[in-house]
C-alpha cells in the first residue's frame, strides 16, 4: 500500500468509463540513436472503444458482454488486484466489460482496458490519480506513451519515448487533424499481431535502425506530417507519414515473415491503395498488425477509394472496413 493518497470528499458508487482505441503510426527512434529509444506518433480515433462498468457490490463479480471481452475477464481481475494492493482498498466490486477493443490487432487494447480499468477503480474510491500514475501502477507506457496522453485528451499525438529511468514518455505535441479528414480503419478479424514476450523477441532480434533512418523519421513528422495537420495540408501530412511507414515497414518487415504487412490480405489492399491514390491517402500498418490504414481527405474520398478497391478485386471477403473519424477527445468517464 503507497501511503497517503490524495482523496476526493466524496466519491460515486458507480463508474463508467469509455476510453477510445488508437492507431500507433510508428516510432522515431528504435534503437535509441541519441541515448532515448522509441518515440512515436500516434493517431486517437472513433468508433473504436473499451466501455466498462465498475460499481460497489456486496460481493465481487465480474462479467462481459462480448466474446473478446470474456477473454479479457482474468487481465481485467488482474489489474483489480494489483489495484486494491497499491490503494489498500478492498471493498467487494461489480465489473462489466461492455465492449473492449479488437485484442492484439493493433488498436492498443491492453492500454486502455488498464486505463478505463484504473481510472474507474480511483474515482470510484475517490482516489486523485493521474493517468500517468494509474499506467505506471498497472505496468503500462513502458514503451509508447500514445495510449495514455490518447486516453487523457485524443488527437494526433508525438511522444519522446520513455525516460530513462523508466518514466512515462512525455508528450511533444497534440494536435487535432481537420475535421473533414477520415481514416478507413483496414482489419482482419481472427488474425492478431505480436504483442507481450514475443513482440520483446521479436524487438530484440531486429538490427538496429540506423541514426540516419531514424533521423528522416524524425524530419518526416516535425516538417511534413504535424506541420501538415496543423495546416490542413493534406498532400504533406500524407507525404510524410507515407514515408514514415515505408521506414518502418521496412525495418520491422524480417520480423512480419519480410512483409511490412501482418496480414497478406490487410497488405495487397492498402499497397494497391498506395499505388492508385499516390499521397491522396497515408496508408500503412497500426503497431503490430494487423490492422491496417489509408487517411484521407474527406469521407467522399473514402467512398471513392474503397469503390475503386471494389471494383479492382481487391478486398478479400477476410477483411472489416470501416471509415471513421480521428478523434479529438479523450475517454469519456461518468
Amino acid at each position: 500500500m503507497l501511503s497517503p493518497l490524495p482523496v476526493r470528499a466524496e466519491a460515486p458508487v458507480r463508474i463508467t468509463v469509455r476510453a477510445p482505441g488508437r492507431l500507433h503510426l510508428g516510432f522515431l527512434d528504435p534503437a535509441g540513436t541519441l541515448g532515448r529509444r522509441f518515440g512515436s506518433l500516434g493517431l486517437v480515433i472513433d468508433g473504436f472503444e473499451t466501455e466498462l462498468e465498475l460499481a460497489f457490490a456486496e460481493h465481487d463479480s465480474a462479467v462481459a458482454d462480448t466474446e473478446d471481452g470474456q477473454a479479457e475477464l482474468e487481465r481485467a481481475l488482474a489489474h483489480i488486484t494489483r489495484l486494491r494492493e497499491l490503494s489498500g482498498f478492498d471493498a467487494p466490486l461489480a465489473l462489466r466489460l461492455v465492449r473492449v477493443l479488437p485484442p492484439h490487432a493493433g488498436f492498443g487494447s491492453g492500454t486502455q482496458l488498464a486505463l478505463a480499468l484504473g481510472r474507474a477503480f480511483v474515482q470510484l474510491h475517490g482516489l486523485l490519480l493521474s493517468t500517468p500514475q494509474i499506467a505506471a501502477w498497472l505496468g503500462r507506457g513502458r514503451r509508447s506513451g500514445i495510449g495514455i496522453a490518447g486516453f487523457d485528451a485524443g488527437g494526433l499525438i508525438v511522444d519522446g519515448g520513455p525516460g530513462r529511468d523508466g518514466s512515462p514518455a512525455p508528450v511533444l505535441a497534440r494536435l487535432a487533424l481537420p475535421a473533414v479528414w477520415r481514416v478507413i480503419v483496414v482489419r482482419h478479424p481472427g488474425r492478431r499481431g505480436l504483442s507481450g514476450d514475443e513482440e520483446k523477441r521479436a524487438i530484440a532480434a531486429l538490427p538496429p535502425l540506423p541514426a540516419v533512418g531514424a533521423a528522416e523519421l524524425c524530419h518526416q513528422v516535425l516538417m511534413r506530417v504535424l506541420p501538415g495537420a496543423a495546416g490542413d495540408d493534406f498532400t504533406a501530412f500524407a507525404a510524410g507519414l507515407n514515408r514514415v511507414q515505408d521506414l518502418l515497414g521496412g525495418h520491422f518487415a524480417p520480423a512480419q515473415d519480410g512483409s511490412a504487412y501482418t496480414s497478406a490480405e490487410v497488405g495487397r489492399l492498402l499497397q494497391w491503395m498506395h499505388a492508385e491514390a499516390g499521397d491522396a491517402a497515408a496508408v500503412g500498418q497500426s503497431s503490430w498488425g494487423p490492422t491496417g490504414f489509408a487517411i484521407v481527405p474527406s469521407a467522399a474520398a473514402a467512398a471513392r477509394l474503397l469503390d475503386a478497391a471494389r471494383a479492382a478485386g481487391v478486398v478479400s471477403p477476410a477483411l472489416a472496413l470501416t471509415t471513421v473519424a480521428a478523434r479529438a477527445h479523450g475517454a469519456r468517464v461518468a
